[in-house]
């Protein structure tokens, strides 16, 4: 490495020269553009144009990842709660779209262009039309205030910089540069960040004054998610799955913030008068019957049963084993996360089990078991750890694929490898009849209603009781009103 102690000021002052003159191509290349929130001047690198071009793609491969849900106008009421905020926004001529999506994952998000999603699995927790409100507006800002494209503009622009450095410098792209700048990269990529996840709620909440709901909504929800974030990480380690929590700053900020609660009274002032009470019966019955948990479309899960009712199989999961539902593929995890397999389904070709299995493994097994999986055609094979097996069932091909950290790791989770696999049948009557969806479903109470003795009727198990508390905004503590509508799963 040569020395540069004799002349410790050059480089430092030819790179200073070299990020002036690249900067300054920067901003001859790119322009700025004036916020349509706040006035302010921001760096872009897309026209409007482009923007809703890329929401559009984008739009896509989220409709690839997830099926739509739509239960007695869902879809068309959600839209239509978007649209009212849409309108009062600062953005009104853009096309926006308000899409619900059939997950359990407790989850809203926006795409650049007017594209904003939320899931089946959000919307159970909350419990007004101010509630849902809140979320679309929250995602509303983030689209308005163009917080997806001043981010990836920030990042393709960091992309640009380094470019136009090391055709100015060979010497700037030396591992220390690149690192700096592959760094600015990653965090503009990982996320909002507080101070746009905060402007997001400030917006929103001047979105929910101005269509006519009370913004302290925000706050409710924001209370309601955290909640349930906490809620569900310890069932999660009860059921070895990873928790389901929202993003953003919903989930990472107390809902007794001083700055979120300065933001929210600010949008006072933009208030538009509304019906709370009609509002909340409307919601209430657009959530009657949605079903709430995992979906007969994607696989449910009963103890250590995985079904499908619409692709009529059933496997068993080993005892310790996680299982990870995933739009192509299950994945189960051993016991300690180092070995598994994976379970995916092709077409079934027209000859036999073991000749898929060969081109599968590219001819590099020999000693097949060609011994039928409950009276279905099959083949498996292991191989210094590693544990590949088909089974035809219908017109489908189901194909398991294990392996682990090393050969070691790999042959202690072997059992388990080969259990799931043999395990795969068609669903029975009986099966597809604990695979029936749970759903809400509301009723009303009465004087002696209470959580404790809904959840000893409740399909729920052991934690019931919170789940009960917290879909309808009584969590920890708090009991039904005589009167009032209850949520509960049937």
């Amino acid at each position: 490495m040569p020395s540069t102690l004799n002349r410790p000021h050059r480089p430092m002052r030819f790179a200073r020269l070299s990020m002036t003159l690249a900067t300054s191509l920067v901003v001859a290349l790119c322009g700025c553009a004036t916020n349509p929130v706040t006035g302010q001047a921001n760096f872009v690198l897309m026209s409007e144009a482009q923007e809703v071009s890329l929401g559009q793609r984008a739009d896509q491969d989220v409709k690839k990842e997830y099926s739509l849900y739509d239960l007695k106008g869902l879809q068309a009421y959600v839209h239509s709660i978007g649209q009212r905020l849409a309108r009062a926004s600062h953005r009104p001529n853009l096309e926006y779209r308000f899409t619900v999506l059939d997950s359990p994952e407790v989850n809203a998000f926006a795409l650049p262009g007017g594209y904003i999603y939320i899931t089946r699995g959000i919307i159970a927790y909350l419990n007004s039309e101010a509630e849902l409100a809140a979320v679309l507006g929250h995602e509303l800002g983030h689209v308005t205030a163009r917080h997806g494209v001043r981010q990836a503009s920030a990042a393709q622009g960091a992309d640009i910089l380094f470019n136009i450095l090391g055709a100015v410098s060979p010497a700037m792209r030396s591992s220390g540069v690149q690192n700096v700048t592959g760094l600015l990269g990653n965090v503009l990529l990982s996320g909002y960040g507080r101070e746009h996840e905060l402007e997001a709620d400030r917006i929103g909440a001047e979105y929910l004054a101005r269509a006519g709901y009370d913004p302290q909504a925000l706050i409710k929800v924001i209370g309601a998610l955290k909640s349930q974030e906490l809620f569900d990480a310890d069932v999660a380690k009860q059921e070895g799955r990873q928790a389901r929590a929202y993003h953003g700053l919903f989930s990472t900020h107390p809902d007794n913030d001083t700055r979120l609660k300065e933001v929210i009274a600010a949008a006072d002032k933009f208030r538009a008068a509304g019906d709370a009470a009609l509002a909340r019966e409307r919601f209430l019955e657009h959530s009657d019957g949605m079903i709430f948990g995992d979906s007969p479309r994607e696989g449910i899960r009963r103890g250590n049963a995985f079904f499908h009712p619409d692709l009529g199989f059933a496997i068993t999961i080993p005892e310790g084993w996680r299982i990870s539902n995933l739009p192509d593929r299950l994945i189960l995890t051993a016991p300690g996360g180092e070995a598994g397999t994976e379970l995916r389904m092709d077409n079934r070709p027209n000859d036999a089990p073991s000749a898929m299995l060969r081109r599968i493994t590219r001819g590099t097994v020999n000693d097949i078991d060609i011994s039928p999986v409950n009276s279905l055609p099959a083949a498996s094979a292991d191989n210094h750890g590693r544990h590949v097996g088909v089974v035809y069932l219908g017109d489908k091909a189901f194909v398991f694929s294990g392996g682990g950290k090393s050969e070691e790791v790999a042959q202690r989770a072997l059992p388990g490898m080969r259990q799931a696999m043999r395990s795969l049948h068609p669903m029975t009557s009986d099966e597809r009849e604990r695979a029936r969806p749970l759903t809400v479903k509301l009723i009303q109470a009465d004087a002696i209603t209470r959580f404790a003795s809904l959840a000893a009727k409740s399909p729920l198990g052991r934690n019931a009781e919170g789940y009960l508390r917290l879909i309808n905004g009584s969590y920890p503590g708090g009991e039904p009103a005589p009167g009032a509508k209850v949520k509960v799963i049937d």
